[in-house]
């Protein structure tokens, strides 16, 4: 279940990530997508979202499109109401996970189901491959409660989302990237070692407290990319610390991006907003 210190994985580089906003003016920090982590293949984009402020959120992200990769909603905080021209619906709140294929086409809304308190989580955007962009879509709509907890040890705790954890496995199936996603948390001056499949590609993203990543001080609402290697080492500092840790198989494959669009090449980009202007999604 442990690392080795010889196969640990360094970190390559540390992200912090830049104000933005997107759907209807819903305010949020981008840390991959933005200039200085485009992606890191196959993640497209991850967002940290949370505010107490309604006016941040309120707006929500109403009817969007998307093709060729799959996105990922994780709720730490607050309301949020899914809805797709599939029939797919969902309640997203505290805990909960929407793991959304969008293959060859959705068209779905993120919706506030609040007025007012704190609205916070995380998007993850997961690229697929060529041979499955144009795969039916597909809606995972997992609340808190399917979500396994494991005792790590030392009081350090691990919600399985995906991928596999110390004999558990979380509950999203059938994801081309075979993906792990880990919610860690770490008491005061706590560590974890922490497997990782070797050719994957990985990083960690401290959302509360601060410590060391493969021995690397790392703060709150910064990122780091891992490096080569079978797993890594994760200390907190005297505060604590929380973190989500995310790998995935890389595709070594052309990306061509236009907004909610992600294909192989530019002539599929011109076609997917072809598409979707014609109604056939």
């Amino acid at each position: 279940m442990t690392a080795t210190s010889k196969a640990a994985r360094p970190v390559t580089q540390v992200v912090r990530g830049q104000r933005t906003s997107d759907g209807a003016g819903v305010r949020l920090t981008r840390v991959i997508g933005g200039r200085a982590l485009p992606d890191l293949d196959p993640f497209l984009l991850f967002d940290e979202f949370g505010s107490e402020e309604a006016s941040d959120y309120v707006g929500g992200f109403p009817d969007h499109p998307h093709r060729g990769f799959e996105t990922v909603t994780y709720m730490l905080a607050g309301r949020m109401r899914h809805g797709d021209n599939k029939g797919n619906t969902g309640l997203l709140g505290p805990g909960s996970v929407q793991w959304m294929t969008a293959g060859r086409g959705i068209v779905h809304s993120e919706m506030p189901e609040q007025e007012d308190g704190l609205m916070r989580g995380f998007q993850l955007w997961v690229n697929l491959p060529r041979k499955d962009k144009m795969t039916a879509p597909r809606y995972q709509d997992i609340a808190p409660e399917k979500i396994p907890e494991v005792d790590a040890g030392g009081g350090a705790r691990v919600r399985v989302i995906a991928g596999r954890f110390a004999n558990t496995t979380g509950p999203v199936s059938a994801v081309a990237t075979d993906p792990l996603y880990l919610d860690i948390a770490l008491p005061a001056n706590g560590s974890l070692e922490v497997p990782l499949p070797e050719d994957d590609n990985a990083f960690a993203y401290v959302f509360e407290g601060a410590g060391t990543i493969g021995g690397e001080a790392v703060g709150r609402g910064e990122l780091a990319v891992l490096g080569a290697g079978e797993g890594v080492e994760l200390a907190a500092g005297p505060e604590g610390a929380r973190l989500v840790l995310v790998a995935g198989r890389p595709l070594r494959e052309p990306v061509a991006k236009y907004g909610p669009f992600v294909m192989n090449t530019n002539d599929e980009i011109r076609q997917a907003v072809h598409d979707y202007q014609s109604g056939k999604f």
